[in-house]
């Protein structure tokens, strides 16, 4: 039992007093709770405070203490019931000023709040029929639609098959007056089991659907209970039982045509006329009507198919399946076929996926039908499943296209151009390869492997052109050896031996050193010298080329640098030099000349000086090309180079571009690039 302090409050006057203790009883033995007058009790052990939280079902949960500390139970005031209604119900009350109004709610407009939010009614109404003697009146059954967002009304009847009544909207949607002072219907005025008056018709309400009902009680209006639909009495009359006859009769085609009405089957066919002279497959869409067993046969057209819109292919008929001996020769163009010259028509059960069907002479397949027709044949002949059948032609796999046989003439790359077009093109250019590499051409000294004698002393000068990897020949001219020289082959690309024919491998840079054996259309040459542009390109790109080709030019530097006997000097006059392969005008590299493989004769020289004296006896540069030389020549040796030589050309308008000047260029042209410019300004001369 806890200790229990009375306290007294001092006098309601005396505002500062405290609280007195009247007494305090020790609740072990009752002695005054003082100190020195408290005893330990030896009975209680445990100390600890209880334990305030638990878990229950893996959730932390509170609980209130019920002992307290050395075992003692607490005792703690409880509320009863109606204490804490009291307080639940109790409202708080503001400690300053008086209570703010709440601010009023957003104003939200009618056509906003019950947009889209129609009642319907279901109602009735009885018309007189005067002039029939199978009835007096007639029911007509309608919806009355109530608009909330504006208080319009609308009244429409459903559309009945076949009623030969005007139905559909009787009143469309307006605000209807209820009377004659003007006042307009409202949604209170409208409840189940009532009469409405609208335009001289009176109107019964019978019932409303469930969010009419919740809208109005949800209002406050007590609903009336619902009415039944008036029935039509000549509508009910018209369904009684057929009539059952006593004596079996045959088909009623009438029957026929009222149980089969608007039932159609709907078969997919193609006509598949490919085997005659353009002929194609062809969709179709086959309609049986079960009403009167006529068949139908539409054609399906595409877009741009070429063919006129025709709709059918065959008008709605009888078809007959088996006619009659004698009905062969029956005019069936002009008359049509009875049953006196058929002995079978067309059924249903002759239409069926995935077998042909012969029509006025034309087969057709049937591979698909409609939903519709699935589920007749499934109830009328026990089908449980017709299959779609596919029907598209598969498309024939690519033909590889392939190059017919090289024949040998041009390249094969011109060649097969025609073989892609109509009208061949070009084929298309390493671009980037003929800017990088153009005007670069690498020049050989070749002499042709032939058996024959007479081919022994012949050299050639092979020019190979980087930027379209093109190789042309040329044979300077000797006189007096009984062959012509000159152009020996034109620009074109090479094939190397033994390479294949549809893809040949074609002579590269790489394949040009001095002692390689180039073979070009059944002639062997070997690579004798280079100039010194091929020495450079192959320095700049040693990767191209094989060790052998490196080691090839090695050797030849190595025997420029040791000086030869006399005698191989004289004979090296003989030969063509490596330094005379390069044209005298760097500028026009459009046919490669053979410069100076041969040191000029006296005789020829001054046939070909008198020659131009003649041709350029008016030239205008005649006085001042000597002194022009002798400027540059400061040891009055009578030589100069080529870049001098040409540059006094160009500056006294010499006319280096002609034949003869060419060739006078090559007979004064000496080892070491130096030109002889006393012969050349003969030329000049009187």
């Amino acid at each position: 039992m806890l200790f229990v302090a009375r306290v007294t409050r001092a006098a309601e006057g005396n505002r500062g007093g405290g609280c007195t203790a009247v007494m305090v009883t020790n609740p072990v033995h009752g002695l005054p709770f003082l100190p020195g007058s408290s005893f330990t009790d030896s009975t209680k052990t445990a100390f600890h405070r209880s334990q305030t939280l638990g878990y229950r079902n893996g959730y932390a949960v509170v609980r209130r203490p019920t002992v307290g500390i050395g075992g003692d139970r607490l005792h703690y005031n409880q509320l009863s019931q109606a204490e804490l209604d009291e307080l639940a119900n109790k409202a708080p009350v503001l400690t300053y000023g008086p209570p703010r109004q709440p601010p009023p709610a957003e104003f939200v407009p009618a056509h906003v709040a019950f947009d889209k939010k129609v009642l319907k009614f279901s109602a009735y109404f009885q018309e007189d029929v005067p002039i029939s003697m199978e009835e007096h009146y007639r029911i007509r059954q309608v919806n009355i639609y109530y608009y909330l967002e504006d208080d319009s009304m609308s009244i429409i009847e459903p559309v009945v098959e076949n009623s030969g009544i005007p139905q559909g909207k009787l009143v469309k949607r307006q605000r209807l007056a209820k009377n004659d002072v003007g006042d307009h219907y409202h949604w209170k005025d409208l409840n189940r089991a009532i009469n409405i008056t609208i335009y001289g018709k009176t109107f019964r309400i019978v019932d409303c659907d469930r969010f009419t009902q919740e809208f109005l009680e949800s209002q406050g209006i007590e609903l009336n209970p619902p009415e039944k639909m008036a029935l039509d009495p000549y509508t009910e009359l018209r369904r009684e039982p057929v009539r059952k006859y006593i004596t079996p009769s045959d088909f009623d085609q009438l029957k026929q045509f009222l149980t089969f009405d608007k039932q159609v089957l709907r078969f997919y066919a193609i006509w598949d006329d490919t085997d005659s002279l353009f002929g194609e497959c062809r969709h179709y869409i086959i309609h049986y009507y079960l009403m009167d067993d006529t068949v139908e046969i539409r054609e399906v057209h595409e877009r741009n198919n070429g063919r006129d819109p025709f709709p059918l292919l065959m008008n709605r008929q009888r078809m007959p399946k088996i006619l009659v001996e004698n009905a062969k020769n029956f005019p069936q163009c002009v008359l049509e076929i009875s049953d006196q010259e058929v002995l079978e028509w067309y059924t249903a059960k002759d239409f069926i996926v995935g077998k042909p069907l012969t029509i006025l002479g034309r087969t057709f397949f049937i591979y698909d039908c409609d939903p519709f027709t699935r589920q007749y044949y499934r109830d009328k002949f026990g089908m449980p499943d017709l299959p779609r059948i596919d029907v598209s032609k598969q498309e024939p796999p690519p033909i590889k296209q392939e190059l017919p046989p090289y024949n040998g003439y041009g390249l094969i790359e011109d060649s097969a151009q025609n073989c892609f077009a109509l009208i061949p093109k070009p084929p298309r250019k390493d671009i980037i390869k003929m800017l990088v590499n153009d005007n670069k051409v690498l020049r050989y000294l070749a002499a042709l492997e032939s058996p024959i004698p007479e081919d022994k002393d012949r050299r050639f000068v092979f020019s190979y052109f980087l930027a379209t990897d093109m190789i042309s020949i040329f044979e300077p001219p000797v006189r007096n050896s009984g062959i012509i020289g000159g152009k020996f082959l034109g620009r074109t690309k090479v094939v190397k031996p033994f390479s294949p024919v549809d893809n040949p491998v074609y002579y590269g840079p790489g394949d040009f050193f001095i002692g390689a054996v180039i073979e070009v259309f059944g002639h062997r040459f070997i690579i004798l010298d280079t100039d010194e542009y091929v020495l450079k390109y192959m320095e700049s790109n040693a990767s191209q080329y094989s060790p052998e080709a490196l080691a090839s030019i090695q050797n030849r530097i190595q025997k420029q640098d040791v000086p030869a006997p006399e005698s191989e000097s004289k004979q090296a006059t003989e030969e063509p030099t490596a330094q005379n392969l390069e044209e005298p005008n760097a500028q026009n590299l459009e046919e490669p000349k053979a410069q100076n493989l041969e040191e000029p004769k006296a005789q020829d020289l001054e046939i070909l000086i008198d020659t131009i004296q003649m041709h350029l006896k008016d030239h205008s540069c005649k006085d001042n090309l000597r002194e022009a030389f002798q400027i540059y020549d400061k040891e009055d040796s009578g030589y100069v180079d080529k870049e001098t030589f040409f540059k006094v050309c160009d500056t006294l308008n010499v006319p280096v571009d002609d034949s003869l000047i060419k060739e006078l260029i090559r007979m004064c042209t000496h080892g070491g690039g130096k030109i002889n410019y006393y012969n050349f300004v003969r030329a000049f001369s009187n």
